[in-house]
C-alpha cells in the first residue's frame, strides 16, 4: 500500500509561482511512475503533468506547459511540482497519483494510488 500526501498549495496572486510536493509513505516509490491532476469546482478531473520512475520521461498538459516543471527525489520518495505564472484558470485541487512503471499516461484510470489533495486559488 502507498500513501501519498500533497503540500504546499494556498493563495497566490496571477503570476505568483507555488511549488507542490508529495510526499509517500511507502517503500517502494522509486518503482512507480507519478502523475499530478487537478479538479476545480464543477468540472472534471485533468491531467497536469506526469513523470516516469527514473525521471527519464516527463509530460505535460498543453496548457501547464512551459510553466510547470515536475520533478522527483527518490531519495526523499517525494515528487514535486513547480508552478510559475499561475494563472486564475490553474485554481483547482492539485492531486497526486503513483502507477506502475510500463505506460506514462494522463488517464486517471493507469494510477493505482492518490493523495487526498492540496487546494491552489490563484486571484486575479
Amino acid at each position: 500500500q502507498v500513501q501519498l500526501v500533497e503540500s504546499g498549495g494556498g493563495l497566490v496572486q496571477a503570476g505568483g509561482s507555488l511549488r507542490l510536493s508529495c510526499a509517500s509513505s511507502g517503500r517502494t516509490f522509486s518503482t512507480y511512475n507519478m502523475g499530478w491532476f487537478r479538479q476545480a469546482p464543477g468540472k472534471e478531473r485533468d491531467f497536469v503533468a506526469a513523470i516516469t520512475w527514473n525521471s527519464g520521461v516527463t509530460d505535460y498538459a498543453d496548457s501547464v506547459k512551459g510553466r510547470f516543471t515536475i520533478s522527483r527525489d527518490n531519495a526523499k520518495n517525494t515528487v514535486y511540482l513547480q508552478m510559475n505564472n499561475l494563472k486564475p484558470d490553474d485554481t483547482a485541487v492539485y492531486y497526486c497519483a503513483a502507477g506502475f512503471p510500463g505506460i506514462l499516461s494522463r488517464l486517471g484510470r493507469y494510477y493505482d494510488y492518490w493523495g487526498q489533495g492540496t487546494q491552489v486559488t490563484v486571484s486575479s
